[in-house]
Order: structure tokens, then C-alpha cells, then sequence
């Protein structure tokens, strides 16, 4: 069994296989499969339709064999770059051995992460988890407990603060933080006890703070706002967070499920102002791309406001997850790929801004910190064509991005990239905005004639204004 299980992820991820186009007149397998997801599969995503099948660093093979360039990384959850082999590594072995011992029994994975977790972070004590929900959710209860047990907030008054366009996830509690109009319409009553401050402004927060500081637990914030399209804040602006949250008792709590692990070129993104947050969720790369693994860090005063049958996840810290984190630590740290990704973002960045200068009318802004990326499509200009459209001809040009709220392409490749690789990437751009764009406006203009905005229903902005 321990053979064959190696010869699978051998034959999966080593890179060996031989890929041809299928013959013609056969029906194409990956559209078969996208039909079958779309027959079967609940409609809660809009995929870009290209099948992944293979996939070894930044490279995504199809069932047709045709190569990709991947330049989202599942969300920053492949940094290592797919299919690593040191992670996989630990991946077999560890499944040879034991998988899962919930935690009703201890298992000899899960302390030496957890020890590992302290030595990087230097946080006295880690909650594990699985999804990167399921941490931010820890950490809103985390926060809620300190409040009533350390700050002494009354009864059921606990606050929270949160920022406009936050994205921290998708279940009820979450959403109730949410700006975005599709993850809240037909899901309330949301959930009480959340209050919002726009993203990067200290005297609205300073404000916030000083009208209800005596209830508010926690400041809960993306250090770079991934999901609103790689919104960087104000330099100074953590630094400010961290002296309000220490002057009105309120803990800072850092959702670095994306922007840490080196995606913004440092190991979380607090670090480009060595501000220390109270508590910090980390998640989506901690798995290597192999399986979920999310963890909250706080200090003892802090952390051990939850007691035993206060808050568990049966996989949670179980043996598998905990050998593959611990690997997928050991590469970040070992390739410096917080320090690679700080050196080609700006790489990155400089071709973007040559594309931008090329392309001013249609692209408004290139911005980003290492290779946490984004560019910022002005909708006017390129009406009707929109950042999805884009992202097509990207895929057809063999380079896979996501847009986000329409006008905005995300460009975060995994750290492990090759300079090659990421100039293909921005050619890829340059051309489908040289060649495609202007086709694609003669096409659509035939059969689009009006826009229609995207209104906040909780601050009233137009979320596609660009």
C-alpha cells in the first residue's frame, strides 16, 4: 500500500507524463468535465473554463495537454508553487503513518508545529484549524471571549470592527462584516455586534474607537485588502493601528491568510511596519496547496480565554495537515521566497507599469507589494468589455488570472516563478490589450448598450467605479 501510494503522487506531480492533443472530431475531455461540474456541481462559483488536470510550479497542464501559466496560485494557497516536492514529501509519509487523531487524543505531528508556529511568529500559543474561515471565525470568538473575560465588556455587547471591503470569507458571521452585496442578499438577518471603517483611514478608526471603545473587542483587518483588489493602505497606517489598539484595550487582529506567508514580500504582511497584531490568522499557504490548514496565534493572556469544549475542529491540528504545514514553513523559509517575492513583485511591477504607459485609456493603476498584484482597469474606456473578458483572453493566451469586482485582475503567481515566466505573463497582457480589447469593444458593442452599477447596500458606494 505505502508503494502504491508513493507511485501516485509520483505519476500526479513529478512531471513525467506525455501530453498530445486528443484526435480530432473526439469531444473535448475538459468540456465534458465543466459540463458535468455544471450538472452536478452547485452554481456558487463562475470559473474561468479551463480545466486543470497537472500542475508542477507555476505550470497547469489540461486534460488536452495544453500548458498554462498560474498567476492566482488558488488564492495564494500554492506560494511554494504546485506540487512542491518537499511538501509532498511529507504529504506520503506522514499519510503511510497516521492521519487523523482528533483532538480527543494527542498526536505527535501537531506540537512540533505548533513549537514551529512560536519560533517564526513568536506568539506563545497557536489554535489550529482548517480553512481559512474557520480561523477567522476562531478569531472573532477568541475576541469575544477576551472581551467579556479580561476587559470586562458587558454581556452580549461585545463589538467588533471591521473595514469596508473587507473579504475574510463566506460563512454567516463573516458575511455580516461583508460589503459585498452577492455574499449578503438573501442570507439575513446577518449577525449583530459589527461595525465598519473604511480601510486605511486612522481618524475614522480613532473615532469608531473613542465613541464605543468600552465595547469593542477586536479590530479585525486585511493588512492589504486582497479580495477589493490588492488595496494597500496608507504608509504609517499600521503603526497607527497598533498605537489605537493599545491605547483603547482593543485587540488587533491581522487576517494574513492571504497577504502573509510571503506573498506580499515579507513573511506577513504586518512586517513592512514591524507591527506586532495581538492575534494573527494565517491559512491558504500553510497547506502547500495540498490540504487546508489555517492557525490563529495569540499570547497566553489572550489565547487562554478559551477553555476546553469552548471551540474545536476534529481535524483541526491532526497529523497530516500538521506534517505538510511544517513543510510548507521549511520551503518558504529555506528558498527565502518571502525575499524572492519582494525582488520579482517589483520586477513585476515595472513590466506592468511599461504595459500601463502603453495602454493609459484602458489601464488605470498598477499597484502591489511583492508579488501581491493588481491592475486596475478604467471600466469607461474599455466599455463593454470587463476585466472577465480580459481574463479569457488571458486563459486562451496560456495565462490564468481572476478578476475581482469586475475591473480588476489580480496577478499573484506562485513565489517560486521564473523571471521567463513572469515576462510571459505581462506579454500576455500587453497583447490582449494591443490585439483582443479593441476587437472584442467592436463585437460587444453591437449587443451591450448600458452599464449597471454595483451599490453597497451597507455604505452606498458604487463597488465598480473605477
Amino acid at each position: 500500500m505505502a508503494l502504491a501510494t508513493r507511485r501516485f503522487f509520483n505519476t500526479i506531480c513529478r512531471g513525467t507524463r506525455s501530453f498530445g492533443a486528443l484526435p480530432e472530431g473526439i469531444p473535448s475531455s475538459s468540456q465534458h468535465l465543466i459540463n458535468l461540474e455544471y450538472e452536478y456541481s452547485a452554481h456558487n462559483y463562475h470559473p474561468i473554463p479551463v480545466v486543470f488536470s497537472q500542475a508542477k510550479g507555476s505550470t497547469i497542464w489540461d486534460p488536452e495537454g495544453k500548458k498554462y501559466l498560474d498567476f492566482l496560485s488558488a488564492y495564494s494557497a500554492v506560494n511554494q508553487g504546485h506540487c512542491h516536492p518537499k511538501v509532498l514529501k511529507a504529504l506520503v509519509e506522514q499519510a503511510e503513518r497516521l492521519t487523523l487523531s482528533s483532538r480527543a487524543f494527542h498526536n505527535d505531528r501537531f506540537p512540533i508545529f505548533a513549537e514551529r508556529l512560536k519560533n517564526m511568529f513568536g506568539y506563545d500559543m497557536v489554535l489550529p484549524m482548517n480553512t481559512g474561515a474557520e480561523g477567522v471565525e476562531t478569531a472573532l470568538k477568541l475576541a469575544r471571549k477576551w472581551g467579556y473575560e479580561k476587559k470586562k465588556i458587558p454581556k452580549d455587547q461585545a463589538i467588533i470592527v471591521s473595514c469596508c471591503g473587507c473579504f475574510h470569507g463566506r460563512t454567516l458571521a463573516v458575511i455580516s462584516m461583508s460589503c459585498d452585496n452577492e455574499a449578503t442578499r438573501g442570507f439575513g438577518p446577518l449577525l449583530p455586534g459589527h461595525l465598519k471603517v473604511d480601510f486605511g483611514d486612522e481618524v475614522a478608526l480613532e473615532k469608531i474607537f473613542e465613541e464605543n471603545g468600552d465595547r469593542i473587542a477586536g479590530f479585525l483587518f486585511e493588512p492589504i485588502q486582497g479580495e477589493a483588489g490588492v488595496i494597500i493602505p496608507p504608509d504609517g497606517y499600521l503603526k497607527a493601528v497598533r498605537e489605537l489598539c493599545s491605547k483603547f484595550n482593543i485587540l488587533m487582529i491581522a487576517d494574513e491568510i492571504q497577504s502573509g506567508l510571503g506573498r506580499s514580500g515579507r513573511m506577513v504582511a504586518c512586517d513592512w511596519e514591524e507591527v506586532r497584531p495581538d492575534v494573527v490568522i494565517l491559512g491558504k499557504a500553510l497547506g502547500g496547496g495540498v490540504i487546508p490548514v489555517s492557525a490563529v496565534l495569540a499570547d497566553k493572556d489572550v489565547m487562554l480565554s478559551i477553555q476546553p469544549g469552548e471551540h474545536g475542529s476534529t481535524f483541526g491540528g491532526n497529523p497530516l495537515a500538521s506534517a505538510v504545514a511544517v513543510a510548507s514553513l521549511d520551503v518558504i523559509t529555506e528558498e527565502g521566497l518571502s525575499e524572492r517575492s519582494d525582488q520579482m513583485g517589483q520586477e513585476l511591477r515595472n513590466q506592468l507599469m511599461k504595459i500601463h504607459q502603453l495602454f493609459p485609456n484602458f489601464i488605470k493603476e498598477v499597484r502591489g507589494k511583492g508579488l501581491f498584484n493588481a491592475v486596475e482597469l478604467n471600466s469607461k474606456a474599455l466599455f463593454p468589455v470587463s476585466a472577465y473578458d480580459i481574463c479569457l483572453k488571458l486563459k486562451e493566451r496560456g495565462v490564468l488570472a481572476k478578476p475581482t469586482h469586475d475591473t480588476i485582475i489580480r496577478l499573484t503567481p506562485p513565489l517560486s516563478i521564473s523571471l521567463d515566466e513572469l515576462q510571459e505573463g505581462s506579454n500576455a497582457l500587453r497583447d490582449v490589450m494591443e490585439f483582443d480589447v479593441p476587437k472584442m469593444q467592436k463585437a460587444k458593442h453591437k449587443r451591450v448598450s448600458q452599464t449597471t452599477t454595483n451599490i453597497c447596500d451597507r455604505c452606498g458606494r458604487n463597488m465598480d467605479d473605477s
